[in-house]
């Protein structure tokens, strides 16, 4: 594969008449597919010269039902039919290709026809079936739920849209005959239990799958799949809070409708991935938060501090003690104006922190959190917009390397700070990146970031390159380099022309 060709084709600047030359080289069809600005008769030429261009351009729009043909254009039509834009006659045609793998998508498709649902409920091969479960009709699935394959009941029971009386059903097995095959027995003599360190490379049955002939694991997936629905009652999940199955009870815990009962009941359940689920649920109250905020399982504490409802001061707590991602939190992304105001003067550098993560602070502390003395509430805050480059001076002036890639990706970084960053010393590989990709790097700035392997993909790929450095990227030994450079857009015309003879 030419992978300048390759960025070519992604390239916004290359005019249509240089993309009509491009359509004959089957190698970048599928860069070209993706670009926006096809015409109806490029997409046409594009599909008919390069068959695997025809899926992303149905799916995009650029294709019609008129300008696809389901017998030799299989894959197109599926898309067109996923995307409800094929024809009925087409999904006949199709439930009866002798691949599995396109049945299987067909099954996937909404608004099949009635005689083409019918039929892939009968097909002889159950991933077709299982995967016509997963995503048909109430109706379907009702009729579904009893089907003697254990992958098919698996994949109503994931069914959002089947009946909350016929999950509750695959949850107990009441009111449905007994299970006759799944994935194990189908393949294996039982009793059978599948090596988690299982050294086939062929091999595609889960980890510790097993089989005795009653379909144990088939059933507990099962069990499982209905728990995690929402659609499922919670009347019919609330028992499994004591199921042997850790697996079972981790997916209860997460349930947003859980009794306090429930959940007090999972607070100290043995496993601590069941307890870290718990923490994040919405569903806990303000009792059980605080206790699980003494929890000694650090993935627990983690959990509950991205718990949308745990109150301030215990989150200020955890961030002291916990790690709790860069990310801005829930419950901060909530706070008051009266609470932001607290958490800001506060004199716990924990909680002056993680409110400094928002990025709609009032000016006046935005501000302030900008002159913190703490070197992590600088951090945070570096990215805020809006801030002065004077305090982002300040900053760098007061806490150096532990904030250049932070001032960096300050989205009002001015060209002339952005300059300075690039040739901080010492250098900073981190903030090489965030001027990289930064909308005011000026073209010294970027110059000096293609020293860094990874910024070097990066500023390559930068309009404000200057088009002598992106014509020298070209060539560079680093694909991706020289793929991200003949994508750039600033890339001059002459030089996209020239790159074209080599086809």
């Amino acid at each position: 594969m030419n992978h300048v060709l390759c960025g070519l084709a992604a390239n916004a600047s290359l005019p249509s008449e240089l993309v009509d030359r491009l359509i004959a080289d089957a190698d970048i069809a599928l860069d070209l597919a993706h670009r926006a600005d096809l015409s109806h008769a490029q997409a046409v030429a594009l599909a008919s010269r390069v068959g695997e261009s025809a899926v992303p351009l149905a799916y995009g729009g650029l294709l019609t039902a008129a300008d696809v043909d389901p017998a030799t254009q299989p894959n197109a039509a599926l898309a067109l039919l996923a995307e409800r834009a094929g024809r009925p006659e087409w999904a006949r045609l199709l439930a009866g290709d002798p691949a599995v793998e396109c049945r299987k998508k067909l099954a996937a498709c909404p608004g099949l026809p009635p005689d083409v649902v019918e039929t892939l409920a009968s097909d002889p091969d159950v991933r077709v079936v299982a995967e016509l479960a997963l995503w048909t009709t109430p109706e379907t699935a009702t009729g579904l739920a009893a089907h003697p394959h254990a992958e098919v009941r698996r994949s109503v029971a994931a069914n959002e849209a089947a009946p909350p009386a016929v999950l509750a059903a695959l949850l107990t097995g009441e009111g449905l005959p007994p299970t006759q095959r799944c994935l194990v027995c189908d393949r294996e003599e039982v009793p059978f239990v599948h090596d988690p360190r299982c050294s086939q490379l062929d091999c595609d049955l889960p980890p510790g799958a097993s089989c005795d002939g009653s379909h144990e694991s088939a059933g507990y997936e099962t069990q499982r799949m209905a728990i995690l629905n929402p659609a499922t009652p919670t009347e019919a999940v609330v028992g499994f809070v004591g199921h042997p199955s850790p697996l079972l009870r981790w997916a209860l815990a997460g349930r947003p409708d859980l009794p306090v009962e429930v959940c007090a009941r999972l607070a100290v359940d043995a496993n601590p991935g069941v307890r870290a689920d718990l923490a994040g649920n919405p569903a806990i109250d303000d009792a059980l938060i605080r206790v699980l905020a003494t929890d000694r399982d650090h993935e627990v504490r983690r959990g509950l501090a991205h718990n949308p409802r745990v109150p301030i001061d215990v989150l200020t707590h955890l961030a002291g003690t916990t790690r709790t991602g860069a990310a801005l939190l829930p419950r901060i992304a909530s706070a008051s104006p009266d609470e932001v105001e607290r958490l800001a003067g506060s004199p716990n550098p924990a909680a002056r922190m993680l409110v400094a993560r928002r990025r709609d602070l009032p000016p006046a502390l935005r501000d302030a959190l900008a002159a913190d003395p703490d070197a992590k509430v600088a951090k945070s805050i570096a990215p805020h917009p809006g801030l002065p480059e004077c305090l982002l001076r300040t900053m760098l002036d007061r806490h150096g390397v532990r904030v250049v890639a932070k001032v960096a990706a300050n989205p009002d970084a001015t060209p002339a700070l952005l300059d300075d960053l690039a040739r901080h010393e010492p250098p900073v590989r981190k903030a090489f990146r965030e001027i990289a990709r930064h909308r005011n790097a000026s073209a010294p700035a970027l110059l000096a970031c293609l020293g860094d392997p990874q910024a070097r993909r990066i500023a390559a790929g930068h309009a404000a390159l200057p088009p002598s450095a992106i014509e020298e990227l070209l060539t560079d030994t680093d694909r991706q380099v020289a793929e991200a450079a003949a994508a750039n857009p600033s890339l001059p015309l002459a030089v996209m022309s020239d790159l074209l003879p080599r086809l």
